[in-house]
């Protein structure tokens, strides 16, 4: 079937492949909202409920907005709970009445919004509904952008503001989303964390009287706060239950707010985070907000995550590499840091082309007078006291091996010990007359403006033309500070879009990798120009069960670089065998990063055949449905799969925290096989039902030690 938008008297229905979005017209000219959740058939809804009474109305009629489920609710009229943006008009306040004036309809088109990445209508059938509200005494018209898939059960909105007055309007907010539920028992499930601890799974019951705001103010999306969270019945767990999802399609300081008033009813708004945002627009100019994703899923926690794992993989990454599976690489960096030389690197490649690897990654430390961490970042070029044979020299080297080539760069920040930062000091973020804050001896440069954009455009540009490097790791690695007026955060956001829009798109064959000091900038706005990010600096494979885990609830596996290091960990100092290192690290974008040249013939021949495993399955990490099947949040067990979408192969994980004596292991069931379908395990050998592997389960063999885990390898027979 098509994507379908339904315009019945006063009723806006959006009809998903499960799903409806129903919204409708009051008497006043109020957009309601209605309905989001199963599929529902087509009828006149605005019938149904179009006034809320209440004993402190305000309005003569008993009527007022208070109690109404609301699309984009304004501020300082009948409704005094958050509003969905403010806008402070030429006469000085921000009071604001928004009003119905018409709608249109795109079929087989997604809106593109200046300046910001966005979903794509891709292969798929899709209507966009185009809203528009209108208060002529704020001066402010709102459209409201909403399209839907007949393929998913996602609604895609965003909102843009246009003074349509003949003064300034100043924008002090502007959520992208705002949806109104009624009242019910519900948890918000949200991701927190930190720095080498990112996206922590944290589940709680919404309270009454809460204004909950999951939000993050530190520049990018952050360690911290991620931009995607949930809203589930209290009763829904991994594969039942209705849970509503909001992703944002943003990189830049993010707000998810939810609000519990008096009666119980639930407010989820998100978007671009107010703290510390103003935007001014002149008389005709429009203000453009980044799209959030609203996913329904009666089918849990899962069925959120699946969906979004194939609009983000097939309609919002632009990269040729998004369903492409991805090449096995090794990276030099915890094996040597800064230390290394031209022929250090060439016996790492060697070692590496030996098992099989694929991609050679030369991290940090190969430009400018970068020794350490103090200096150099800024100066693209390379140092030939490191590396006498220059970038393209190495390259060529590395290719000779039977390696490709890829390069870490930092291109947004710059050490004032650097020949940029010496000739260009005005470049870095700062408050005239404030010695800007330091954090790793680094500076951020001013992405807001045009020459310092057009400066790393051509920089990198140079640089990717001079070899053939067909790999970029791009980091970032310090919070924003000394954001030198309101709404800088959003100035310099879209300067990094302008960039990656520049250089992703002239160098299409290239694969890039996002990084923020690991998993500081792990969001669907850095996917749409990067189809992985590098999840965590914590590689240790017992702490990536859970980052991993819950990672893969909001973004798909393929976009997690997941890597084999070193034993003891180098964040955590813990000790597992480089069996459960691999195990855990095949649900990602596999690679090594670690001195190969020091490992045991034994560990070389359990690297090649770990290498030809991941070659046999990466084909379900780019393209396969992902299930969770055992929480390491709940229990001493980690387990998921991954499924072809014909269901004839899967790969399972089982991994296992802690040792217990006398104790009889937990029975895992798997989903997403077909249950008449008889699969053999190509690893044991053994054959299994689909059924018996669904509803009966298996019980792992484990070894006797911590850290152990259990892989399968199905195929149907």
């Amino acid at each position: 079937m098509a994507a379908i938008v339904v315009v019945n008297n006063n009723t806006f229905h959006l009809q998903g492949r499960e799903s409806s979005y129903i919204m409708a017209l009051n008497e006043s000219g109020d957009l309601l909202h209605v309905y989001f959740g199963k599929k529902l058939k087509d009828r006149d809804y605005s019938k149904m409920r179009t006034s809320w009474h209440a004993w402190t109305a305000f309005d003569p009629d008993g009527c007022t907005l208070e109690n109404a489920p609301q699309e984009y609710p304004s501020y300082g009229y009948t409704d005094l709970r958050p509003p969905a943006y403010l806008v402070k008009n030429g006469q000085g306040n921000c009071v604001s009445q928004l009003k119905y004036s018409g709608y249109e309809i795109y079929e087989g088109e997604t809106p593109k919004i200046q300046g910001l990445p966005c979903v794509t209508e891709g292969n798929k059938s899709v209507s966009t509904l185009a809203i528009k509200l209108s208060d002529g005494q704020a001066g402010i018209c709102v459209t409201l952008y909403y399209t839907v898939f007949d393929e998913y059960d996602v609604i895609v909105r965003s909102a843009v503001i246009t003074n349509i007055s003949n003064d300034n309007v100043e924008i002090k907010s502007a959520y992208s989303a705002n949806i109104d539920m009624a009242r019910t028992e519900k948890d918000i499930i949200y991701f927190s964390g930190g720095w080498a601890r990112e996206r922590e799974y944290v589940r709680r019951r919404l309270c009454q009287g809460e204004i909950c705001d999951i939000a993050n103010a530190r520049g990018g999306s952050g360690h911290c706060i991620n931009p995607f969270i949930m809203i589930a019945d209290k009763a829904a767990d991994e594969n039942s239950g209705e849970v509503h999802g909001f992703s944002l399609i943003y990189s830049g300081n993010h707000s998810s707010r939810v609000s519990c008033d008096q009666l119980g009813n639930i407010r989820v708004q998100q978007g671009i985070n107010p703290f510390g945002f103003s935007w001014k627009i002149g008389s005709g100019e429009s203000f453009y907000t980044p799209q959030s994703v609203i996913v329904y899923s009666d089918n849990g926690i899962g069925g959120i995550s699946r969906e979004l794992h194939d609009l983000y993989r097939y309609n919002l990454c632009r990269s040729k590499w998004s369903d492409k599976p991805r090449p096995v690489l090794i990276n030099n960096w915890e094996a040597t840091y800064f230390d290394f030389d031209e022929e250090k690197l060439i016996s790492i490649a060697q070692k590496a082309k030996e098992t099989g690897i694929e991609l050679f990654v030369l991290d940090d430390g190969w430009f400018g007078n970068r020794n350490d961490d103090r200096r150099g970042l800024g100066d693209w070029y390379v140092n030939k006291s490191k590396l006498p044979s220059g970038i393209d020299g190495l390259a060529e080297r590395i290719n000779d091996i039977g390696l490709k080539f890829g390069l870490w760069i930092e291109p947004e920040m710059v050490n004032p010990d650097s020949d940029l930062y010496r000739a260009h000091p005005d470049w870095a973020i700062h408050v005239p007359g404030r010695e800007p804050a330091q954090s790793r001896s680094q500076l951020i440069l001013d992405l807001s403006r045009k020459e310092v954009c057009d400066y790393i455009i051509k920089a990198i540009s140079d640089l990717l033309s001079s070899a053939n490097i067909e790999y970029i790791k791009w980091d970032m690695n310090r919070p924003m500070t000394d954001m030198p007026c309101e709404g800088y955060n959003h100035k310099y956001t879209l300067g990094f879009y302008r960039i990656m829009e520049a250089i992703t798109g002239a160098f299409p064959n290239v694969l890039f990798e996002g990084c923020s000091g690991g998993g500081g900038r792990f969001d669907a706005g850095v996917l749409a120009y990067m189809p992985q990010i590098w999840t965590s600096d914590n590689s240790d494979a017992v702490a990536r069960y859970k980052i991993q885990y819950s990672t893969s609830m909001g973004y798909p596996v393929s976009s997690m670089g997941a890597h084999v290091t070193a034993s003891p960990n180098h964040q955590n100092g813990r000790q597992t065998s480089l069996e459960t290192r691999a195990n855990t690290a095949y649900a990602g974008i596999f690679g090594y990063e670690l001195d190969i040249t020091k490992m045991s013939s034994d560990e070389i021949d359990e690297v090649k055949k770990q290498v030809a495993f991941y070659k046999d399955i990466r084909h379900l990490i780019v393209s396969g449905d992902f299930y969770r099947l055992i929480s390491p949040y709940e229990t001493n067990y980690c387990s998921w799969c991954v499924v072809s979408k014909d269901k004839s192969e899967a790969f399972v994980f089982i991994g296992r925290v802690l040792s217990i004596a006398d104790y009889e292991d937990q029975v895992i069931k798997l989903y997403g096989l077909s249950e008449d379908f008889d699969y053999k395990d190509v690893i044991s050998d053994k054959i299994y039902g689909g059924d018996e592997l669904m509803y009966m389960g298996i019980r792992p063999s484990f070894k006797t030690q911590d850290f152990a885990s259990v892989i399968m390898h199905l195929k149907k027979i």
